[in-house]
């Protein structure tokens, strides 16, 4: 069995893949990964989010090289994830688009965020330079009266 760090730079990798095909899955399954009629690149607000998925791909794929170097981007991606998927939810179910988009992008984000989240706590990595990221008390900065 893989170690869990090994098992996060592959689940990292497989992310940063999947962002990158965010144009082609809505091409797929319109209904599920688009919030327009038409094909994908009819809307340009889609294809601004492709372009920023596209990015997070892109830099996923440098952080699964070395998670521990880039542990603050797995983090961003892990909390940026949660935010999308309930902001996503709630449009979703105030919309006319609720029925794929709950299927589709809302459980694929939450999906990200808790496989990486829950790799990354079983790797035991800690934010270096972070005050108190080692547990030692000593490691806060003292304030002085």
């Amino acid at each position: 069995m893989p170690s869990p760090y090994k098992t996060l730079q592959v689940a990292v990798g497989v992310f940063g893949v999947v962002a990158l095909c965010l144009y082609p899955l809505a091409a797929l399954w319109p209904s599920g990964w688009a919030w327009h009629q038409g094909p994908p690149h009819h809307s340009d607000y889609f294809m601004m989010i492709v372009g920023l998925y596209a990015t997070l791909g892109v830099f996923l794929l440098w952080a699964a090289r070395n998670p521990r170097a880039h542990l603050s981007f797995i983090w961003f991606t892990v909390w940026s994830s949660v935010v999308h998927a309930a902001i996503m939810a709630v449009q979703s179910v105030r919309g006319e688009h609720h029925g794929g988009h709950l299927l589709g992008d809302v459980p694929a984000l939450l999906l990200v965020a808790i496989v990486l989240a829950g790799l990354v706590r079983a790797s035991g990595l800690r934010m270096s330079g972070a005050p108190g990221a080692d547990g030692d008390a000593d490691a806060l900065p003292q304030r002085r009266l």
